[in-house]
């Protein structure tokens, strides 16, 4: 069953296939991909030629990550019955409206994005030198307007790349004709849920917990989370508003357990170690559905792919209606 193009918004989002997903990426994201696309018609990609923007170096990897990203999207609950999901570069049409709109993109308006200035700074051990990873919103903005999205479900901190997307969609309307509606930011509050040392959860300071950990691997690592700092000994009382351990309770534990813990850590009446088993229990009791999908889709890679092809194909095709209109308000029809 296709999804209600006709009769839904339509909300349009990605992922950069860079490793394997985790919490972070299922409580910043994914959970909310799941509840959106009963209310939507919802466009998720799987955005491998964004990837290249700053591991262009070494693309070994891309086709594993890629099946691996899908597995996941579909064992936290995403319907291919209700979503179209598709690879990036399986839909050549991005490309080609990413050309034609880094015509008409001022170069100012680029060098004037946060992320591109911040990303220079911290990944000093990547070649960020080439137009590829300036022009990363430019093609972002393709990848959103060629499915005419109305929003794109994003964190305080992407809001100025749909906001580029706006003011190029405006710059092609006032040149070639209201093509392209303008997309809106849907934004919507998202846990705090920090890494194993507290600090954010990312693959790149190895602190995260995987979609594809078993319950054996997340209890090991929540033995070794970091607690509140100052909590030096077990009789010492301690504050769970620092501790990274209770950030996880406030999301996956009963609120019975949550009062419990909070009572009982600022009085030393619980240890951490006591906490953290406790926590244990219940994100993997929390996981469970997503581990046993995740089991059954690994074990059943043929039909991962045919999924693929099939969101592909429907990718395809709505791109190049797009694109048909697009040549013919530029003339290149």
């Amino acid at each position: 069953m296709s999804p209600e193009v006709s009769k839904k918004p339509r909300v349009l989002s990605g992922m950069r296939p860079t490793g394997k997903l985790h919490l972070g990426n299922l409580v910043g994201a994914l959970n909310n991909w799941v509840k959106l696309q009963n209310r939507y018609d919802c466009f998720h990609f799987i955005a491998d030629w964004h990837a290249l923007t700053s591991d262009f170096a070494d693309t070994s990897k891309v086709k594993e990550y890629r099946v691996e990203m899908m597995i996941d999207w579909l064992a936290a609950g995403l319907d291919p019955r209700k979503s179209v999901m598709f690879i990036q570069s399986a839909v050549p049409q991005h490309a080609e409206l990413h050309l034609i709109l880094s015509m008409i993109t001022p170069l100012g308006w680029l060098e004037r994005v946060p992320s591109y200035k911040e990303q220079k700074e911290n990944l000093t051990d990547r070649d960020l030198g080439n137009y590829g990873f300036l022009g990363y919103p430019v093609l972002q903005a393709a990848d959103i307007l060629m499915y005419k999205g109305n929003f794109v479900p994003v964190g305080e901190d992407q809001v100025p790349h749909v906001e580029l997307t706006r003011e190029i969609c405006r710059r092609f309307n006032s040149y070639y004709g209201e093509v392209f509606p303008e997309p809106e930011a849907l934004l919507t509050p998202v846990p705090r849920l920090p890494g194993l040392d507290g600090r954010k959860m990312s693959k790149s300071y190895g602190n995260v917990i995987y979609l594809s950990d078993t319950p054996e691997e997340i209890t090991k690592k929540v033995r070794v989370m970091m607690t509140d700092p100052a909590r030096k000994r077990r009789s010492d009382p301690g504050d769970p508003d620092v501790c990274p351990v209770f950030s996880y309770h406030k999301i996956y534990s009963p609120d019975e357990t949550i009062q419990t813990v909070n009572r009982e850590c600022r009085t030393a009446g619980i240890g951490c170690i006591e906490c953290k088993q406790s926590m244990s229990q219940h994100l993997i009791e929390s996981l469970s559905p997503l581990l046993h999908r995740r089991k059954e889709y690994e074990s059943s890679k043929s039909d991962i792919l045919d999924i693929m092809e099939e969101g592909n194909h429907k990718a395809r095709e709505e791109a190049e209606r797009t694109m048909e209109e697009v040549r013919r308000a530029v003339k290149l029809a």
